[in-house]
Parts: C-alpha cells; structure tokens; sequence
C-alpha cells in the first residue's frame, strides 16, 4: 500500500506562481493513485497565499496541520490554527482564501470529491476557471463579461 507524509514529504513549487501566491503543493491523490478524492497538501512561507478568491460546485473542505493561517470568506476574516477543520459549501456561499499573515510557516491540507469536470468562479476579478478533466485539455480561464452566443463561429 502507498502511502505520503504531508509533514516531512516533498512540496513542489509551481515556477509560474507570482509573489503572494507561491504555495509549495503535495498531491495526495496523485502519489497515492487515489481516485475518489482530491486532496492537496499545501506549504505556506508567511505573506504567501494558497489560490484566489474563489469557490466552486461541490463541497471543499480545509484542515490547518501546522501554523496559522488567515481564512477570508464571504463572511470576512478569521483566523484558523493548527487542527481546525473547515467545510466550504458549494456555490458563492463557500467562497474563500487562504493567507499565511504569521511569521511562521504554515501547513494545510484541502480536500473534495474528484468529480470532473469541475468548475471555479474567480469573484474579486471575475473569471471562470474550467477544468475538463482530460490531461490533453488544460484549464480554461476567461472572464464571464467575455461571452459568446451560442451559434457564434458555427456553420
């Protein structure tokens, strides 16, 4: 049986991840040849941030392993410690953020069902983000005022 630690394993860093949002990642799912959750270790120097603004259409939830973190909702802010544990509900309502404000690192682990396609909606710059599924197809990212019509380009 596999198996990962998300204490002491190696956190990879994605190199296209601008300043503020430089999150060292372990994907659980991934190295366990798991398939009905996806789960995500993350690594947070402090003033780094896991992703944006976002929710999705299924439920998310959050565990903090290690360190304090800042969690922004649509409720505002909190601040989560070591062995809180979070549910995000599907839709607007389960819109969040993670930051490290602390002067320490920072360790979480975020999980949901695998199901894809899957979609997440970007509130603060208002995109849509789709993901298909299909490792030949990557993410989709645009803007919702960039619409087409549904016939548009069709012959």
């Amino acid at each position: 049986m596999r198996s990962v630690n998300v204490i002491s394993g190696d956190y990879e860093y994605d190199p296209e991840d601008p300043p503020g949002y430089r999150a060292g990642a372990i994907h659980v799912t991934r190295a366990l040849e798991a398939k009905g959750l996806a789960v995500k270790s993350f690594v947070l120097a402090p003033g780094e941030t896991v992703c944006p603004y976002h929710y999705e259409y299924e439920e998310e939830w959050l565990l903090v392993l290690d360190g304090t973190i800042v969690l922004r909702t649509p409720d505002g802010e909190q601040d989560l410690s070591a062995g809180d544990i979070v549910a995000f509900p599907p839709g607007p309502g389960g819109a969040h953020k993670t930051t490290n404000r602390g002067e320490q690192q920072a360790r979480l682990l975020m999980f949901s069902s695998a199901r894809e396609p899957a979609f997440a909606v970007y509130p603060d710059s208002d995109k849509i983000g789709a993901w298909s599924g299909n490792k030949e197809d990557d993410v989709m990212l645009f803007r919702r005022d960039g619409s087409a019509g549904y016939y548009d380009g069709e012959v």
